[in-house]
This record gives structure tokens, C-alpha cells and sequence, in this order.
């Protein structure tokens, strides 16, 4: 037995939104059986736009019965029944949502006419409930009403049932569908598609535009994981309605997944990425010449157009090596900015030139290049395909340069016979901190370079 459902809503996710009115039509795959449709009152507001593309005003449901009301009879008709409806997660979530608030815990089998419909009546221009009805002379009336639109769906299941050459619906029911738990306007054959390797994903919404970039190990496992719940939430409930293609980018190893993840969604700055979006507190060590020729260390925010001596997450962490250059190389304090009282520069003092005070800065500042590391991160081939160079990662005198694959027929002798098989990527905090952790954690994967 088939329950067909349709509901209209305030909102379009479950848990800050009511139910208006729900239609549930009995289907036994050839006739309906029981018929049940009434407003609801959701005791909120019904926003404007949803009224006018309704019908359904405040006034109407101000008299119709809570939720709560209904909620024994609806359970009751849908219990045993497979719960049928068009986009299914979505009006399964909502009347599943609302019905464990009355104490009721529904768990039905799910079939979405929108998922049969691409699998039984193939190439169609549009899968929406409207246009699929009007290309199959299904008429509907009452349009964006939920008994309307439940009586169309009956209509529109019973010639799926009719056309499924290919058994698509008991493998559905079955739960061997593989798009089952897919949006309704993500194709199967891309999830299919994806490789069982490490990489970045990027979910687009209807107009191509990337919404969510992610990494993964293993791409299609990753990717399909994300539909395996249906939450009721505003975020979960849009992200999902608003994906409708999937691409990938395969990477050497997951190490390099993680890198090109944060790197991609600082270029695209997808709208569904929460994570590795935040402004970074980073801070440099800059040096400049002042009006009596001394040249002079100062930190500031990092600047877009000047490259630092030295980068900071947090402006302590330069104050406390600024102290460690004066103590060592004997730098002034006030030439350096960490002694802002009135008073003669510790150049003025001693007498020192220019020249002589600029050379303890350089000094300075060949110090701190030389201790900074150059090296790279091997990783080795794990592309379930044809791939066999070796993902390499390099930093350079302590920032991340860039990463590519390596012929195994290459040798590497210095940095410079490295970077011609590279690309070249910005680098963030976030990055040097992953490969400074990833280095201590596996040494035999570092090669080192000297300075």
C-alpha cells in the first residue's frame, strides 16, 4: 500500500516551520483506497509570498485544526505504507518532524516520483511536479494545493507503475536504488562517476556556481555520505535543494586533498563552506628605511602587497622574536618599536652610523631567512587509476610554495629540480601549520634542503 502526500508549508524547512495543509491519498497501485486533506493551523504567520502562491491565507487556517490534532489520524494512515511523494525528502522530513512532537515516531519506506521520473520517463526538460504532469497530459488542479497536487501525483505514479520496464521501483523499495537518498536534482551517474580516490569535490547549484568544495579520501564514499541523513534544519534542508551537479579534481593523497580543499575555498568562497573561511590574524615582520637612513623592524597586519621577513599568527609571537634580534644582534629597542618611550636610539647612544646599525639589521634578517626550513613531503601514488608519480609538496625557507606530481625517472638534487614539475599555490596559515604537523608526525616523508 501506497500513501501519496503532498503538504504545504510556512517555510521551507521542517524545524522552524508548520504544516498549512496536507492531502494523503491511500493508493493500493490501483486504486485509492482512503483519502484524507485538511488545513492545519502552524500558529505562525504564513509570509506573504506563500500565501499568494497558495491561496492559503492566515484567515483560512486560523479555524483549522494544530497539528497535533490530526497528528493520531495521520500517523495511523501512514504507518505501514510506503510514504510517496514528489521531492519525498522534503515533505517526509517535515511530516516526520512534526509528528515526533506529538510522540509519534514515524519510519516508512520513501519512494520520490521526481527520482523515478528521471528514471522512467528519461530526457524530460524539466522534472518539476508542474511541467512532468504536462508532459504527460496529466492535469492538475488546485495547483500548489496539497490535495491538488496529492491527486496529480496519484495520477503521475500510476503511469510510473505503469512504464517501469526496468523494475525501478521495487529496487527502490528494496533499498538498492543507489540515488535513493540523493537530491532530487543531483543525477545518480555523477555520484557513480566520482573515483574511490583522494580529492577536492564541488557541489553547483543550477546556474553552474560552486555552493560547497569539501575533501575526501575516498570521493565517492565522501560525496554520497552527505545524503545519508535527512535533517530537518534550515541549512541542510537548502544545501540540499540547491545542488545539481557534482565535479571533482583528483588529488596524489589526502595530505594534498586537505591543501587544495582550503586553498578552494579561499579562491571560490563557496556560500555552504563554514570552515577555513575565517579571516586570518596573520601578522609580518616588515623592515623600511626612516629619514635618517636607519633602517627600522616594525610588525603590522600582513600587507597585500608587501612580502614580509617573517609571518605570526598572533602579534605576541613577533614581539617575543623582535626581543630575541635585539638581545642577539644588539638592535634598538625604539628603532625596533618595542621601546616607545622618549629618549636617545641605542644608535645615537653608541655613536653608530647608519651604515654600522644597518648591518646588525642585516644580520637580523639572514638569521631569521637561514632558519627557516626548506623542504619537501613525498607521498606516494594511492590514485586507484593509472597514476604512478609521486605527490610532492614543497615549502620553501618556511612557506608553502606549491605541489604537483613527480616522474619516477626524475631525480632531485636541489629545490630548483624540483619546482619545473610544480604548481605554484598561495599559502595561508592554515596550510603551514598542516604541513609543519604532517612532518613531525611522518619524518620519513620530509627531504630535506639546504639553504
Amino acid at each position: 500500500m501506497f500513501a501519496i502526500v503532498d503538504i504545504e508549508t510556512t517555510g521551507g524547512y521542517a524545524s522552524a516551520n508548520g504544516i498549512t495543509e496536507i492531502a494523503i491519498a491511500i493508493y493500493d497501485g490501483e486504486k485509492v483506497v482512503d483519502y484524507f486533506d485538511t488545513l492545519v493551523n502552524p500558529l505562525v504567520a504564513i509570509p506573504p509570498y506563500i500565501q499568494a502562491l497558495t491561496g492559503i491565507t492566515n484567515a483560512m487556517v486560523s479555524q483549522a485544526p494544530l497539528f497535533e490534532e490530526v497528528a493520531g489520524k495521520i500517523y495511523e494512515l501512514l504507518s505501514d505504507k510506503v510514504f510517496v511523494a514528489h521531492n519525498v525528502n522534503f515533505d517526509y522530513s517535515f511530516v516526520k518532524y512534526h509528528l515526533s512532537r506529538c510522540g509519534f515516531d514515524l519510519d516508512c519506506k520513501k519512494l520520490c516520483t521526481v527520482r523515478l521520473g528521471r528514471k522512467i520517463f528519461p530526457g524530460q526538460h524539466s522534472y518539476s511536479l508542474g511541467n512532468l504532469c504536462r508532459s504527460l497530459s496529466i492535469e492538475i488542479e488546485q495547483r500548489h494545493r496539497a490535495g491538488g497536487d496529492a491527486r496529480a501525483t496519484v495520477k503521475l505514479f500510476q503511469q510510473l507503475l505503469c512504464n517501469d520496464q526496468a523494475g525501478e521501483i521495487n529496487l527502490m523499495l528494496k533499498g538498492r536504488a543507489k540515488d535513493q537518498h540523493l537530491p532530487p536534482n543531483l543525477q545518480v551517474e555523477k555520484v557513480t562517476a566520482l573515483p574511490c580516490c583522494p580529492g577536492v569535490y564541488y557541489f553547483h547549484n543550477q546556474k553552474g556556481k560552486v555552493i560547497y568544495v569539501g575533501k575526501a579520501k575516498d570521493l565517492r564514499k565522501r560525496v554520497a555520505s552527505h545524503f545519508s541523513n535527512n535533517k530537518t534544519g534550515k541549512q541542510k534542508q537548502e544545501f540540499l535543494r540547491n545542488i545539481y551537479d557534482v565535479t571533482y579534481h583528483e588529488c596524489g593523497s589526502e595530505l594534498m586533498a586537505f591543501i587544495l580543499e582550503s586553498i578552494e575555498i579561499k579562491r571560490l568562497w563557496p556560500l555552504y563552506n563554514r570552515s577555513l573561511k575565517g579571516f586570518e590574524q596573520a601578522y609580518g615582520l616588515y623592515a623600511f628605511e626612516d629619514n635618517k637612513g636607519y633602517q627600522r623592524l616594525v610588525i603590522e597586519k600582513k600587507k597585500k602587497h608587501l612580502e614580509p621577513i617573517y609571518t605570526f599568527s598572533q602579534i605576541t609571537e613577533g614581539q617575543t622574536l623582535i626581543k630575541k634580534l635585539i638581545a642577539d644582534f644588539g638592535l634598538c629597542p625604539r628603532l625596533c618599536f618595542i621601546d616607545v618611550s622618549p629618549g636617545p636610539s641605542l644608535a645615537e647612544e653608541q655613536q653608530l652610523s647608519a651604515e654600522e646599525y644597518n648591518e646588525r639589521i642585516s644580520s637580523a634578517v639572514k638569521f631569521l631567512g637561514d632558519a627557516l626550513p626548506t623542504f619537501a613531503l613525498c607521498e606516494e601514488p594511492s590514485f586507484i587509476t593509472k597514476e604512478t608519480r609521486k605527490g610532492v609538496i614543497l615549502m620553501e625557507k618556511g612557506r608553502f610554495y606549491g605541489m604537483g606530481y613527480l616522474p619516477p625517472e626524475v631525480t632531485v638534487r636541489c629545490v630548483d629540480d624540483l619546482k619545473p614539475h610544480l604548481t605554484q599555490y598561495p599559502e595561508n596559515g592554515y596550510i603551514r601549520g598542516l604541513l609543519y604537523q604532517y612532518s613531525s608526525k611522518y619524518p620519513e616523508r620530509k627531504v630535506q634542503f639546504s639553504a
